[in-house]
């Protein structure tokens, strides 16, 4: 599924997890709006949850999700995965277009309509039009930098709103500690 129309990005580093999303939406070649809010959070502000995709989509995976981390009392594995059996089964949830980052103190997840649920393996993950840039950009400065989580994914994507044209520099970021012994 090709998302244009903004770039969500996660960091986990230093015990610190963020993730950051910028404020575009574009329809079709025009840029409608440059702040809206695609980074929030949920299950009593212990699930940060990011999107890209069409908007009215994602608000829909929004309330649905956090239907189902009510549900499973914040499980955010097992949310997730409820969560995309409906998405891919569901006569309405199955034709929406969107790709999510749901992050915990404990869990880093991508998670689609297609029925993917996947863990980053470095700790940095992206989703939508800018990604490849973020996740480069983010990627080298963990690997180069002593920078925090949030300020490598606020770099990151300031360099992915310079490359791609559905991403801009009106970052909302949220963070919160990860687990002990998490990265």
């Amino acid at each position: 599924m090709k998302i244009r129309g903004t770039t969500i990005l996660a960091v986990r580093h230093k015990g610190l997890v963020t993730v950051v999303g910028d404020g575009q939406v574009t329809f079709d070649v025009t840029i409608m709006k440059h702040g809206a809010r695609k980074v929030r959070r949920l299950y009593h502000d212990q699930v940060i949850v990011g999107f890209a995709g069409a908007t009215a989509d994602a608000f829909t995976l929004f309330d649905r999700f956090d239907q189902k981390l009510e549900q499973y009392n914040g499980n955010l594995l097992r949310a997730a995965v409820e969560l995309t059996k409906d998405w891919r089964t569901d006569r309405i949830l199955r034709h929406l277009e969107a790709l999510m980052i749901a992050v915990s103190r404990d869990h880093f997840l991508m998670i689609s309509g297609n029925g993917d649920v996947i863990e980053s393996d470095d700790n940095v993950m992206a989703v939508g039009s800018g990604a490849p840039y973020a996740l480069a950009a983010a990627r080298a400065l963990v690997r180069h930098t002593d920078l925090s989580a949030t300020e490598i994914a606020t770099e990151s994507l300031t360099i992915a709103s310079e490359i791609c044209i559905y991403t801009n520099n009106r970052i909302t970021i949220e963070e919160m500690e990860t687990a002990p012994g998490g990265e």
